[in-house]
Formats: structure tokens, C-alpha cells, sequence
């Protein structure tokens, strides 16, 4: 709420200010005073006595009010002198210009760290260093210098200057609702990602944010701003830097396949961000989502005034997974009668040249379509708004009044209706109309469909956390697993034997399937007959040794007391040659699983900036290869397991192809759930795979798990300190 106050502030002062029009201490005064800016404006600067009819004050002190802000232009030497000057003035926010700071070096990164100690004696926050600056137009506040700015619904929120300079140029030469406030964050020093998701939040001008993101110091702050700024409104991502990073762990599957934009799509999508791969997305899905109500579900009409649009609109919904709206008979007859007798008027509607003489035909065939409770959105494509330049001038007049009329039908029926223009950079009167009452207009139909599709998304969001109960995944800490991890730390290791890292998932009653675990051969003769008579699977149990596979450590289908002796022998043997050194702790038995199930993938991983994540996928030893896998930071909402399964590219296969029967899609649930609370209550866990996890029409069975522990050394995980202190009471046993 200091930023929002600072943000509209009463006065302000603009330290450095400067008679030199290529200087920001000039620029921001000129912009204050040609936008109207109502409160008062303080330049300060000991050289000038006025600057553009505006009284000059040789030093903070001697500015005769108390400014909420200070635009700080002035080089990095001097901000330590000019935050103190600020401090005692009762200065709330300062934003700094200057570089010089952490971006620099570490002479500069020691500047920056006084300079962000010395604000917090003034409890006085900083924007930057580094920054680009700050405009709310709401305010009529600009301090960044940007010229034809537009009030409107578009928050940017941006790492980069030039990326925010993009977004508004973008928004001056094309239809466009215009802009609420920009924040450049610089190099974050005091405020930083998720606080300005707070200012948003609460700014009443703002109906939608648009970031650009390249990286994060705290992840887990951000996705619990996210969380709670998403749940108002909608927040648009471009988050450069999709190579993978150095996140890579040659002992986890998990670990390998965490490349940083993977992770980064899985947990902002859990956030309810929508998250675009093109930066000129960004603008026109913003602007979809901040003037459009949110579609009830998937289903689209496509209205065009031509076949070929058409067809591409229809090919670009189904890409993005949106079906066209099967309209009903009396849609369809109301359609044929108002238009010639070679429209088309199934889906998409081909209007077959119904309007070019009488554009008003658009408004009824809208009419008729957002009345009929198949359509959840509309689509226009084609000429529309054109007319009067394609066809004849006398028809510009008609083409208002249907821009008009559209808008309000848009209104009046609670659906989403956005409108693909060939003449929207020619800005004609009646796609400015359109946009001014609040319809949107794209010169591309692959980004109009891509703005639809992001209604859908953030409309599911929505839905989805008003049903969902947000603690699911969260768990209360098990004596029985803190006994094993104290056991296995004593020992000195911090990865666990196979059994042991069954026992720890069993204790949050995930099923197993029947383990018999010996540490000598001679245990075999005391088998009972009925297991001995199966055919069974045996592993090798070394610490030293976790992807057993490639080291000969797995036979298959060995039934009799004979064959497992033997199959004894020849796992020693290749785990030997495999590990000279390494230590073999026994054999692991259990019964053959049913070969028919569908193998897939569950992992934990720890990542810097997100903590703990969740993975799953398809399994088995082709995962690395396909990584076909999704990822969610913990704790797991309900929903964000039912998302996680339908969110790989072979969701097919889970509800079976080519004669394998449907996975059981709520068991697989209930075991992400289930390790998601086992992580959560105990986060010393450093890694966790189970691969592959083997899965039916009913059930899963386990056949593999690994788990690795965070240094003993440590002695705990790096999120275990915010863990709150549990009673006795509440352990599970």
C-alpha cells in the first residue's frame, strides 16, 4: 500500500533535475507538466534557479515540502548522500536511475548494499537501481519519458527497459485500450518481483499485468504473490532464457530433465499466470483478458466475410485445442435466412458476400450466435472495418454504426467477442470504435486465437481454485520417516537403499507391492514355498549404485530356489564389474507386476528459485530421451495433479491406445497428492524418483524408487527453517 500511495502521489520531487532536454531530469519534468500532473513538482538542483516556470531548490533539504516520491537522477556516487537527504524528508519511494550498482561488479554491489541498508533505516523503498523508471497515467505521473501514452487497463511490470519501450510503441501504432502504470525493476536491490504484484493488485487502473521476466531471486515469494494477485486478475508472462540451465543432475532423472523455461512454464501455469511463447503476444493477450468477460467454456463461433480466413481461424482453434461450437438447427436456419443462398452457416460461417453491401448484416448474425448457448466465444474474421476502403466510401457510415452495435451485443451478452481485422493497422473508424467500447481488434488471426485461448486458460484457473482445496498436498511429519532419516544419516549417507526409500513413501500409505529385502544369500532357504513359486524380479542393493539398470542389476522372471541363487551370483557379479568399490547391501525381491500397464514417472527435485517441484510423466528408461514430463512446485493443490496428467504431449496414452486399457487416473492422483504431503512434511528430501511406476485400470504399482537426502551436514533443507515446529502429538505413527 506504500507503493500505491507513492505510485499517486500528492508531490514529488526530481532530484538532478536538468535544463539539457536529452536528460532524464528534464524529460520527466516536461512530461509531468504537459500530462497535467496535479501534484506538486520539486526540481532540485543547486546550479538552476527555474527550470520550464517550475522554482529550482539548491538541496533536498531545502525544498519546502515533504514529497512521497523522489525520482533520483543523479550518478551512483551521490545516492548514498541523496538517500539520507530523502530519509530525513520522510521520502517514502525513491526510484533510482543510475547504474553503476550490482550490474557492475563488486565495488558496485557494495554501494548497492549500503544504499538498500541506508533506505531501511528511513523504512524508505527503492526502485532500482538500474531502472528505467515508473509511469502511472492514471496519475497523469510519467517519469520515464515515454511519449504518446495512452490511459487505459495494461499494467507492465518489466526487467527491461527497451522490452517496456517495445510494448508501448507496439500499443501507439496499433488499436490498443491503453496503459495504467509501468514499473521497471532494475536490479531489484529492495523492491523486487513479487511486491510490485502487490501495487497491481491493489492499483484500481490496472485490469490486467503484463511482465517480462529474465529471472527470479525468490521464486516462492513471486509464486505466492502470483497466486494471490491471479485470483483478481489476469497476469500475462514472457519469460526469456528458455535453454536449459545449469539445474541438471547426472544422479536424477528429475534433476536432468529440470530445464529452467520447463519448470518455469509448469509452476507460473500452477500460479494461474498465462504464460506466452512470442513477446508480441504479450500485448494482445493482455488486452483480451483485461476487456473481456471469461468464457464459460472452449467452444468458439467463427463469423468471416471469406472461406480462407475461415479455414485458417478453424485450423488455428483446433492447433490450440478449442472446438468450434456446433450450432443448433434453429442458429443455423436463422442464419440461412438472412444471408445469400451460398453462405455457409454450420461453423465456421462464411457469410458469402451477405454484408458487403449492408455491414450491419455483421451485428445480426453476432446477435444470432451469442444467443445460442453452444457458442462460449465469437470470433470475427476478414474484412470488417474495411469496407469503406475495399469496397465504397458510402459505406463508412454503416460500418461505425455496426461497430456500435457489436460492442454492445459484445456487452449486453456476457461472452467474449474479439475481431480479426486486414485493415487493423490502417486504424479505420470503425475498428476504432470497436476498440474504444472495449472489443478488441488483431491484424493477425493466429494472435486473435491465441488471446481466446488464453481466456479459456485463465478462465479454467479460476475455476479450478474456486473448487479446490489448497491444502491437499501439504502433510504432517511421520516419526517413522524421521526415525529412517536419522538412521541413514548416522550412517553417514544421505541416499537411501531402495527399501529404505519404499518404506519412507509407504509411510504415506502409498501401495506397494509385496518386497521381501535380504542381505545374504543363505536368507534365500527360508523362503516360503507360495513365493518361491512365482516368478520374481530380483535388484541389487548398493548405495553405491542407483540406476541399477545399467549395471546388470535387475533380473527378470526368476522363479525356484535354484534360479535365485543363481540370479544372486550374477547380480553380485555385474554389480562388481560395474562398481569395483562399491558396496552391495543384499537383494531385493518381489513378484513379478503385470507387463500389460502403462510405465510412467514421478519425481521431486529441488530447484534454487522455486523449492521443491513435483514431476511427472511417461516412464521408464526412454524418459530423459522423450522428456514428455510436466513440472508443479509443492505443495500440490488437487487441481494441479489432475493438471499435471492431462498436461503431457502423450496424454493419450493414458487413457489407453493400441488395446492397453485407461489408466487409473484417480489413483495416479492420489499418489501425487501423497507425495507431494510426504515433501512437504518432510523437505530434508533432497531427491525422489519413482521410475517406473507401473499403471492399471485400477491401481499403480512401484517398482522402483530412489531417494537422496539433503546434505547431513547440513542437516537440513534449505526451505526446512519455514517449517513450523509440529507437536508431538501431531506425528504420524
Amino acid at each position: 500500500m506504500s507503493l500505491l500511495s507513492s505510485f499517486y502521489p500528492n508531490a514529488l520531487m526530481v532530484v538532478g533535475a536538468s535544463a539539457d532536454p536529452t536528460k532524464r531530469g528534464f524529460q520527466s519534468i516536461r512530461s509531468l507538466l504537459r500530462d497535467g500532473f496535479a501534484g506538486d513538482i520539486y526540481p532540485v538542483n543547486p546550479r538552476l534557479n527555474e527550470l520550464l516556470g517550475l522554482t529550482c531548490y539548491a538541496s533536498i533539504e531545502e525544498v519546502p515540502a515533504n514529497p512521497e516520491l523522489a525520482l533520483v537522477c543523479t550518478p551512483a556516487a551521490s545516492l548514498l548522500d541523496v538517500i539520507q537527504s530523502c530519509g530525513l524528508k520522510g521520502v517514502k519511494t525513491s526510484i533510482v536511475l543510475a547504474s553503476g550498482f550490482a550490474e557492475a561488479g563488486e565495488e558496485g554491489q557494495a554501494l548497492q548494499s549500503k544504499a538498500v541498508a541506508l533506505a531501511k533505516r528511513f523504512n524508505m523503498r527503492l526502485v532500482g537501481p538500474n531502472t528505467s523508471g515508473v509511469f502511472n497515467t492514471h496519475a497523469k505521473m510519467n517519469l520515464v519519458g515515454f511519449t504518446h501514452l495512452t490511459a487505459g487497463p495494461l499494467g507492465i511490470l518489466s526487467q527491461s527497459g527497451n522490452m517496456a519501450l517495445s510494448l508501448v510503441t507496439e500499443g501507439s501504432t496499433q488499436l490498443h485500450s491503453g496503459f495504467s502504470s509501468y514499473v521497471g525493476i532494475g536490479n531489484a536491490a529492495d523492491l523486487d518481483f513479487h511486491e510490485y504484484l502487490d501495487y497491481f493488485a491493489s492499483d484500481k487502473g490496472t485490469g490486467a499485468l503484463i511482465t517480462y521476466m529474465e529471472g527470479l531471486t525468490d521464486g516462492q515469494a513471486f509464486l505466492k504473490a502470483a497466486r494471490s494477485f491471479t485470483a483478481n486478475k489476469p497476469l500475462v508472462l514472457y519469460k526469456s532464457g528458455k535453454s536449459e540451465s545449469g539445474q541438471r543432475s547426472a544422479k536424477s532423472h528429475t534433476g536432468a530433465l529440470a530445464g529452467s523455461y520447463q519448470v518455469a512454464k509448469g509452476v507460473m501455469r500452477q500460479a494461474g499466470v498465462v504464460l506466452v511463447d512470442q513477446p508480441d503476444h504479450l500485448l494482445p493477450v493482455a488486452e483480451a483478458l483485461a476487456t473481456q468477460p471469461l468464457p464459460a467454456g472452449r467452444r468458439v463461433a467463427v463469423l468471416a466475410d471469406g472461406g480462407g480466413h475461415a479455414t485458417i481461424a478453424a485450423d488455428e482453434l483446433d492447433a490450440l485445442g478449442l472446438p468450434l461450437a456446433e450450432l443448433s438447427a434453429s442458429t443455423q436456419a436463422a442464419l440461412k435466412a438472412l444471408l445469400p443462398k451460398g453462405a455457409a452457416v454450420s461453423n465456421p460461417i462464411d457469410v458469402a458476400g451477405g454484408t458487403d453491401s449492408n455491414p450491419m448484416n455483421f451485428a445480426h448474425c453476432i446477435e444470432l450466435l451469442l444467443a445460442d448457448p453452444s457458442v462460449d466465444q465469437l470470433l470475427l474474421v476478414g474484412l470488417f472495418g474495411g469496407y469503406a476502403l475495399r469496397f465504397d466510401a458510402s459505406l463508412a457510415e454503416a460500418e461505425v454504426n455496426t461497430a456500435t452495435a457489436i460492442a454492445k451485443l459484445a456487452k449486453a451478452s456476457g461472452k467474449p467477442v474479439l475481431v480479426h481485422s486486414l485493415f487493423a493497422l490502417n486504424k479505420p473508424a470503425p475498428l476504432q470504435e470497436l476498440v474504444e467500447e472495449g472489443t478488441p481488434v488483431y491484424a493477425s488471426i493466429e494472435t486473435a486465437c491465441a488471446s481466446l485461448k488464453a481466456l479459456v486458460d485463465y478462465a479454467e484457473y479460476r475455476k479450478r481454485i474456486s473448487d479446490d482445496d489448497w491444502l491437499t498436498g501439504r502433510g504432517e511429519p511421520s516419526l517413522r520417516v524421521e526415525r529412517l532419516v536419522q538412521k541413514v544419516r548416522a550412517e553417514g549417507r544421505t541416499a537411501l537403499l531402495e527399501p529404505e526409500a519404499k518404506q519412507l513413501v509407504s509411510a504415506f500409505e502409498v501401495a506397494l507391492p509385496e518386497q521381501h529385502w535380504l542381505t545374504h544369500s543363505k536368507e534365500l532357504d527360508s523362503l516360503p514355498d507360495e513365493l518361491l513359486a512365482q516368478p520374481l524380479a530380483m535388484k541389487v542393493v548398493s548405495q553405491d549404485i542407483l540406476h541399477k539398470s545399467d549395471a546388470g542389476g535387475v533380473l527378470l522372471n526368476k522363479q525356484g530356489l535354484n534360479a535365485l541363487k543363481a540370479g544372486w551370483q550374477k547380480l553380485y557379479a555385474n554389480a562388481l564389474h560395474f562398481a569395483p568399490e562399491a558396496r552391495l547391501d543384499g537383494v531385493l525381491l518381489s513378484p513379478m507386476a503385470d507387463p500389460k500397464g502403462t510405465e510412467v514417472i514421478l519425481g521431486v527435485t529441488y530447484d534454487k528459485q522455486y523449492g521443491h517441484l513435483l514431476m511427472f510423466g511417461l516412464g521408464g528408461i526412454f524418459v530423459e530421451v522423450l522428456k514428455d514430463v510436466v513440472f508443479r512446485s509443492l505443495p500440490l493443490a488437487r487441481s494441479d495433479a489432475w493438471d499435471m496428467l492431462a498436461g503431457i504431449q502423450a496424454v493419450k496414452v493414458l487413457e489407453g491406445v493400441r488395446g492397453q486399457p485407461p489408466v487409473d487416473k484417480g489413483a495416479l492422483v492420489e499418489l501425487l497428492l501423497k507425495i507431494s504431503a510426504l515433501v512437504t512434511a518432510h523437505p530434508e528430501i533432497a531427491e525422489l524418483d519413482l521410475n517406473p511406476v507401473r499403471c492399471f485400470r485400477d491401481g499403480y504399482a512401484v517398482l522402483d524408487a530412489r531417494m537422496v537426502l539433503f546434505s547431513a551436514a547440513a542437516n537440513k533443507s534449505p526451505q526446512q527453517d519455514k517449517r513450523p515446529k509440529q507437536p508431538q502429538a501431531a506425528l504420524v505413527h
